[in-house]
C-alpha cells in the first residue's frame, strides 16, 4: 500500500544535522505513527514521504526554511530570575518549558547572571537544515 492522505503511516526514522549529529530517531522505539496529510510532521518531510510503500527507504533533505525556519534575534529576551520558578538554578544549556498562550514551548537558557536569565525561544533545530533517513514500515 502506498503513502497517501488519510493512511496511517508508520516509519522508522533518524533525524541528522549535516555534520552527521543525530537530534531525534525512532531506532529501539517504536516506528513513529502518524496520519499522511494531516500535518504532524514537518509538511517538507512529509511531502516527499508520498507514494512511498512499505519497507522503501529514502533519505530526505529538508532546508531550515521548510523546517523551524530562520533563527530570530528578536527571541532572545532577558527575564528576571524572579520568574523563575524557585526550584530551579539556572545553568546556560538548559532547557525549560515556557507557558504561553498558545501552550508550552521549549527554551534554552543562553545567559545567567545575579539578576537575569537571557532565554532563547527559537526552535533547537532553527537555522538548521536537517536530514531524515527514513523507512516506511506499515501503511493502513
Amino acid at each position: 500500500m502506498k503513502v497517501e492522505t488519510g493512511k496511517t503511516v508508520q516509519m522508522h526514522y533518524v533525524g541528522k544535522l549535516e555534520d552527521g549529529t543525530i537530534f531525534d530517531s525512532s531506532e529501539n522505539r517504536e516506528p513513529l505513527s502518524f496520519v499522511f496529510g494531516e500535518g504532524s510532521i514537518i509538511p517538507a518531510l512529509e511531502t516527499e514521504l508520498e507514494g512511498m510503500e512499505e519497507g522503501q527507504k529514502k533519505t530526505v533533505k529538508v532546508k531550515a526554511d521548510d523546517a523551524y525556519g530562520q533563527r530570530d534575534p528578536n527571541a532572545i529576551q532577558s527575564v528576571p530570575r524572579s520568574q523563575l520558578p524557585e526550584n530551579i538554578e539556572p545553568k546556560v544549556g538548559m532547557q525549560l518549558l515556557a507557558q504561553m498562550q498558545n501552550g508550552n514551548i521549549p527554551v534554552t537558557i543562553v545567559e545567567v547572571d545575579e539578576e537575569n536569565v537571557v532565554i532563547d525561544f527559537n526552535h533547537p533545530l532553527a537555522g538548521k537544515d536537517l536530514i531524515f533517513d527514513v523507512e516506511i514500515v506499515k501503511v493502513s
